[in-house]
């Protein structure tokens, strides 16, 4: 830390982060612009493609389903539900917030390079140098949370709750906005949920997580990812259990980091 970033005031301080937060919020409106002027890709390839029946992982599972031996079992021929808009302004809405969805999702390495120019004058040369590379790994493993969100759970969790009826009298008509909330919501959760590691490194940083914290508390943690993973995602078991299994897996790879972590803390005091 330079000697001039010691010498400013709170207020300076908060300053500066305003100016962080607004050239973040320009670069997220930028691109929820650009995702507001392409609604036909937005809408009809992104968002609407886990309603279409040769949506990716449908054809995945159909040969999966016909490689097995379960012949076509698993193939989904045609959409189980229909949407509707229910409000005078559903539409419009929709577009709007799906449009700031996107915004944040494409202006996320931005963002949070923002948020890391911000707080990189308060850490030490050797802390920074061990932080290289952060804002690429951050925004790998958000995307990666995205795409796994977009791909596995979402489809998944829609052609579920789509077929699913307590009566055969009673035909699935889905709102637009439910529909596009299930979809963004489940993709969104996911990619802030593979932030785990990237959580688990700063932690570990500023003292407040160890390894051997999180190894004496793994079946605490697997209970609350079972609890987690039933609150962000829709109310069926297949989704809850797709969700928790990276959850568990990106903590083993944090024990790992936050281990790694140490060692190079030690060898720095050493």
């Amino acid at each position: 830390m330079s000697k001039q970033d010691k010498d400013m005031s709170f207020l300076d301080h908060l300053e500066i982060f305003r100016w962080h937060l607004i050239r973040a919020a320009a670069a997220i409106m930028f691109f929820a612009i650009i995702a507001f002027m392409y609604n036909d890709i937005i809408f009809d390839v992104i968002l609407l493609g886990p309603k279409d029946p040769n949506f990716l992982t449908y054809k995945v599972l159909c040969n999966i389903s016909r490689f097995l031996g379960f012949a076509d079992a698993l193939c989904l021929t045609e959409s189980p539900f229909s949407l509707m808009n229910i409000s005078m302004s559903g539409q419009f809405s929709a577009h709007i917030t799906t449009s700031i969805f996107a915004g944040f999702i494409l202006a996320f390495p931005y963002v949070f390079w923002e948020m890391w120019c911000f707080l990189r004058p308060a850490l030490h040369d050797r802390e920074i140098k061990l932080a290289k590379g952060i804002v690429f790994f951050s925004s790998l493993l958000f995307m990666f949370g995205i795409v796994f969100g977009y791909y596995v759970v979402a489809p998944l969790s829609v052609n579920f709750l789509g077929s699913y009826q307590v009566s055969s009298t009673v035909a699935n008509q889905i709102s637009l906005t439910s529909f596009i909330s299930t979809v963004t919501t489940v993709s969104f959760a996911n990619g802030i949920i593979f932030e785990l590691p990237i959580l688990v490194y700063f932690l570990t940083k500023i003292g407040l997580l160890t390894p051997e914290f999180m190894r004496v508390y793994r079946k605490h943690a697997m209970v609350i990812t079972l609890i987690l993973s039933a609150i962000i995602t829709p109310p069926d078991i297949t989704s809850q259990i797709l969700v928790s299994l990276p959850l568990i897996v990106l903590y083993e790879i944090s024990i790992k980091i936050s281990a790694i972590v140490i060692k190079n803390k030690e060898k720095a005091n050493s």
